[in-house]
């Protein structure tokens, strides 16, 4: 059952008490003590302890379910192991819930007033939410939920936790947490509250480097906290360095105001542990691939992360919709409103990271032009209207990338982003230039700079503030773009901006780059597939004509026209058929039977593109303007 929307705010109220208190008097009778061993992370082994507080008779632990910025029951439940319980000095036998998986009940016996509880997390599958091992042979990434358990049916403010970790031999660590101790490889934190230790993620490694991102003496305190595999991939060029600390020059004029008293990027560059972005009040937990910092090509694919991540302080975690803003871990979300949640996060990360000098207008322009393309000629939108993918997230994030464009994925992430555009554009032209989608943001995300907190908020609350901005019938406009179907994606955000997509046989700067990194073509808006190095079909948009043909996704391509295929080989054909009316010859495998496939198709090679409206004013310039100096 959801509670009232009003009645969130005093959680978040209530926390800000609690963190002072904490951070003056220590632990208090009721807190529970949690001791992480970590010396076993490269065989990704987090072993926990905790002593919680306790009554004599019937309890009920849960492990956390619905894990923030996941939006989905991500808790790694499958992953715990080794549960062991006891109290006054003799073990205790405990029972899962024969319907919650997340919940564990234990007797307490008379005389009890600790119960002990060991735990195991076995970090192999799971990191941050994604798939992947949180660990390596020389870093590991720690995300709290996955070494706790709590009493049910607690407020997770209302929770008080006093952590510790155990690192491996001379590694270091970062996060956002208070250390009040460290002896030897032993760090102790300052007492918090289950939602700040959730929301408080640790790194740590052999190579680590910390990047200070604020001059001396200013708050709050910017600080970057990196690991690696190995040194060499930690060495940011000095005009990174200046374009992370524009970045959080740049989100202090578009906002006007922090919501936290520090902040921490905790970077991770690993090619051994699960990649993700997870967003934090006070911090942002994102990995990237190894060489991010010193391959171009990689450089450009994850310009926009640590953007998104810190844009979503803001949007996301200070400001939140209000089916996301539970009261604990076990409480389900509702994320029908994620198109603004993600949507306008992807939006604001992609143009800051071309405001700071991370990509250049011209990349920026590739990488909407992909996006673009890939929406409009998304299938499955004819059926399903993008809410649903939102409130689908817990069934979707996971799914495969066969038939992905007929079932669609996450798409309130990129067409969010298109969303957003079309309104920051319809906003600059309905006010003569005056006003943008700059001005919502430091009016929907402002208020007083602080300790962090959550403001919920609904529909008619967006809808509210646009209009607060500039007048305009926007209930009408979010709803059609967000609730009903349509066979093309909303590019009216370029068409308005000055702008317009076209296609021709130059390949796309964004595409090229993740083709050569992730080893597949894409054949998307020519034959209607994307393929493997070695042939495996990964996914065959609907209606193209490849499907026509009745080629789909897990199949093999074997031979392109009698020739063994590769992506040159396909190309050339491609070229070949404009000037010919015979059929392009795919030889493809099929669960080990073989099958010549005639596709019809003569109009060449089709890249994705962004061409200057000459006759517009060049509105997608102004919104890559930098708001600082």
């Amino acid at each position: 059952m959801r509670r009232s929307r009003f009645a969130r705010i005093s959680f978040s109220v209530l926390l800000l008490i609690q963190s002072v208190l904490a951070g003056s008097s220590g632990a208090n009778a009721q807190t529970i003590r949690l001791k992480v061993d970590l010396t076993d992370a490269p065989r990704n082994i987090y072993r926990a302890r905790l002593e919680i507080p306790v009554k004599p008779g019937a309890m009920t632990l849960v492990f956390p379910k619905w894990i923030p910025g996941n939006h989905r029951p991500s808790g790694p439940i499958t992953a715990l192991t080794g549960i062991r319980m006891e109290a006054a000095g003799q073990p205790l036998a405990w029972q899962r819930d024969d319907v919650d998986m997340y919940a564990f009940h234990v007797n307490v016996p008379a005389g009890a007033s600790t119960l002990e509880v060991s735990l195991d997390a076995i970090t192999l599958g799971d990191s941050a939410g994604a798939r992947g091992p949180a660990a390596s042979s020389n870093l590991l990434d720690l995300n709290w939920n996955a070494v706790v358990l709590y009493p049910q049916g607690a407020d997770s403010d209302a929770v008080e936790f006093a952590p510790s970790v155990v690192l491996p031999n001379a590694w270091k660590f970062g996060t956002v947490l208070t250390v009040t101790n460290t002896v030897s490889d032993t760090v102790e934190f300052s007492p918090v509250s289950l939602t700040t230790l959730v929301d408080s993620p640790l790194i740590a490694g052999v190579h680590y480097r910390r990047i200070d991102l604020t001059k001396p003496g200013e708050t709050p305190i910017h600080v970057m906290d990196m690991v690696a595999d190995t040194a060499a991939d930690l060495a940011m060029k000095p005009e990174d360095v200046a374009a992370y600390r524009k970045l959080v020059a740049e989100t202090g004029a578009l906002f006007g105001t922090r919501h936290y008293l520090q902040y921490h990027f905790l970077y991770t560059l690993s090619d051994q542990v699960g990649g993700h972005g997870l967003e934090h009040h006070q911090c942002n937990d994102s990995a990237a691939s190894e060489r991010t910092l010193l391959d171009p090509d990689l450089h450009m694919l994850y310009a926009d992360l640590l953007p998104h991540e810190f844009i979503h302080s803001w949007n996301g975690k200070y400001r939140r919709p209000a089916g996301l803003a539970t009261r604990n871990y076990q409480e389900p979300m509702i994320g029908d409103l994620l198109w603004v949640y993600e949507g306008l996060t992807e939006y604001l990360g992609t143009v800051l990271a071309a405001r700071i000098g991370l990509w250049s207008t011209e990349q920026y322009r590739e990488a909407l032009a992909d996006t673009a393309a890939s929406l409009d000629h998304r299938a499955g939108r004819t059926w399903r209207p993008l809410e649903d993918t939102a409130r689908s997230v817990q069934i979707l994030r996971m799914a495969g990338e066969a038939w992905s464009n007929w079932r669609r994925g996450l798409d309130y992430y990129p067409e969010g982003e298109l969303i957003w555009l079309e309104v920051d554009a319809i906003i600059r032209q309905q006010s003569h230039g005056q006003r943008s989608l700059d001005d919502f943001c430091r009016r929907f995300h402002g208020g007083g700079s602080g300790p962090s907190k959550v403001v919920p908020y609904t529909f008619d609350d967006v809808v509210r503030t646009l209009n607060d901005v500039v007048p305009f019938d926007w209930a009408s406009l979010l709803r059609d773009r967000v609730n009903a179907t349509s066979t093309h994606a909303p590019l009216g955000g370029i068409d308005r901006g000055g702008w317009k997509l076209v296609y021709t046989d130059k390949p796309n700067a964004i595409t090229q780059a993740a083709e050569k990194v992730a080893k597949f073509s894409s054949f998307s808006y020519s034959l209607g597939f994307t393929v493997a190095e070695g042939g495996d079909l990964d996914d065959v948009i609907v209606d193209s004509p490849a499907y026509r043909a009745g080629i789909g996704p897990g199949m093999k391509l074997v031979a392109v026209n009698g020739r063994k295929f590769s992506p040159a080989v396909l190309r050339a054909a491609l070229k070949a058929a404009q000037g010919s009316d015979a059929p392009i010859e795919l030889l493809v495998e099929n669960a080990q039977f073989f099958r010549t496939y005639s596709v019809a198709y003569h109009e060449g090679d089709k890249n994705p593109h962004l061409e200057r409206v000459e006759a517009q004013p060049d509105i997608l310039y102004n919104i890559l303007e930098p708001l600082t100096r």
